[in-house]
């Protein structure tokens, strides 16, 4: 339980590191024993599961959709499966609910059959229903767990239950390569969480898994990281480009011109929400937000001064949809405004002058010469100090 415990806080300083928010609930298999235990039981007493020697099946035969979510035939479920075989079994696509442990087994349990522990496909179900109910809308994993896991996952719960369907959308993801190879150990091609993120920024890679959609195999190289970073710039450099056009904005209404270009912006948040709504297709709302980008800065570029509520509602606009994806978490030094140093300035030099009123040069000179050392000359005239950058 212990070492549990450490890779759980170890996982969690991951899922930190790459901004990803924490789930509300972490269950842990062991703190749902009773429950496993009694949901086997009642397998056994609807006909689902039988008891030989100890161990607990479930018998396929009886559930009559196996094999909806793989669609895969049962004659053909046994070539290339992982099926483990037992002595026990009634047919060898039955699966263990509750294994029988050897005395000197380190994790046992006791249960009505004896001492042992559960399936695999037994806990994640049990879970599920526990935190989530005997119906949920999503329910993730990488592809290789179609069959058998969340094929077992339906079948155990839909029998449980008696209602359809366990899961009504499914998000099985691609696998992740390494520079085209399968990431192993063995070919020295593994690399970390914590690995990755002391070459790349957090916000970096997430934009790079994004580029690709999650069902989809996804190389991880270099130059594909490197590119990510690159363009996480150019999204970080529009939204400073609105910022900063919205120091030197108007409080006016919008004219003709800026809401035919508030309209387009309408157009790709909509495109955006439409591709993120085609079973999240995050390459196609990662294109649409790039292209709002040049939207942006391209009138941006045109147009030096522009209505301030327009640019508020841009600026809301497009930090929404880079948010959707995760992007834009970083904490940025807000710049500093040309405004801001103006009046910064005005200030001492006015302070100045008033202590010159006064008669007390000395105090005078030292802000002068302090300004000057910043690169601010001050000039004594007829018509009042005025003061100039070097």
């Amino acid at each position: 339980m212990q070492l549990v415990e450490v890779y759980m806080r170890e996982y969690f300083r991951d899922l930190d590191a790459l901004g990803v928010k924490r789930p509300d609930i972490s269950p842990r298999a062991t703190g749902q024993l009773v429950e496993m235990i009694e949901a086997i039981q009642s397998l056994i007493e609807k006909g689902y599961a039988y008891e030989v020697n100890g161990n607990v099946f479930f018998d396929v035969s009886r559930f009559e959709d196996y094999g909806k979510l793989s669609k895969i035939k049962p004659e053909a479920m046994l070539a290339g499966s992982r099926f483990e075989a037992h002595p026990d079994k009634r047919d060898p696509k039955d699966f263990a609910l509750w294994k029988r442990a050897s005395k000197d087994a380190l994790l046992k349990w006791w249960s009505p059959w004896g001492y042992g522990f559960p399936g695999w496909h037994i806990e994640c179900a049990v879970m599920g229903m526990k935190y989530l109910g005997p119906q949920f809308d999503i329910h993730g994993g990488a592809r290789d767990l179609i069959f058998p896991h969340h094929e077992n996952e339906i079948a155990q719960c839909e029998a449980l239950t008696g209602k359809k369907p366990f899961v009504r959308y499914w998000l099985h993801t691609g696998f992740l390569t390494i520079n085209g190879e399968k990431m192993a150990k063995s070919l020295g091609n593994y690399i970390t969480v914590r690995d990755a993120l002391e070459k790349y920024d957090a916000e970096a890679i997430r934009l790079f898994v994004l580029s690709t959609h999650y069902r989809s195999e996804i190389d991880f190289t270099d130059k594909k990281l490197r590119d990510s970073e690159t363009n996480l710039g150019r999204l970080y450099n529009t939204l400073e480009n609105l910022e900063g056009a919205m120091e030197r904005s108007l409080g006016r209404e919008p004219t003709e011109m800026e809401k035919q270009f508030e309209e387009r912006v309408e157009e790709l948040r909509t495109r955006f929400v439409e591709a993120m709504d085609e079973d999240f297709n995050t390459p196609r709302a990662l294109a649409t937000l790039f292209d709002l980008s040049r939207e942006i800065n391209r009138f941006l570029e045109e147009k030096k001064q522009m209505s301030t509520e327009l640019l508020k509602r841009v600026h809301g606009c497009f930090l929404e949809l880079g948010k959707v994806l995760g992007l834009f978490q970083k904490k940025r030094t807000k710049k500093v405004s040309e405004k801001l140093v103006n009046d910064l300035v005005n200030l001492l030099v006015e302070l100045r002058e008033n202590l010159r009123s006064k008669g007390d040069y000395e105090l005078s000179d030292e802000i002068r010469a302090k300004l000057n050392k910043l690169g601010v000359v001050v000039e004594d005239t007829s018509e009042g100090s005025k003061w100039k950058l070097v």
